[in-house]
């Protein structure tokens, strides 16, 4: 079901082939300022694994991997004084919005971040 790219800029990033503004690396994931950032703190989280998506990540990642992600988005909030709250974003697929064939998670705040969805 799940067909992952290798060529995606994620990827080339965990390779080491594109560079990007490190906050944390831990055994099992990566984090780092978007290079668009959308607020004015903007950090993608991203697992080291192939993993295309949520759906794909929550679905066959091992427990290890799991628990890193996680405990990362959960560093990188403390480290960056998110405090007064912030909005994690995950995309999925085309008609979700995701732009990369890597799952990332996008960490906002630094500022009232509104409505999750404007209704139409």
């Amino acid at each position: 079901m799940f067909t992952y790219d290798p060529t995606n800029i994620f990827a080339r990033i965990l390779r080491g082939e594109i560079p990007n503004k490190t906050v944390l690396e831990t055994a099992h994931s990566l984090a780092f300022h978007d290079i668009r950032p959308l607020a004015p703190v903007h950090v993608l989280v991203i697992p080291k694994g192939a993993y295309v998506s949520l759906d794909h990540f929550s679905a066959e990642a091992s427990a290890e991997e799991l628990v890193d992600f996680h405990r990362t988005v959960a560093k990188v909030v403390s480290m960056l004084d998110l405090g007064p709250g912030f909005r994690a974003i995950s995309n999925t697929r085309e008609a979700g919005g995701q732009e990369v064939p890597h799952y990332h998670l996008h960490i906002l705040g630094g500022r009232p971040m509104g409505r999750m969805v404007e209704p139409e």
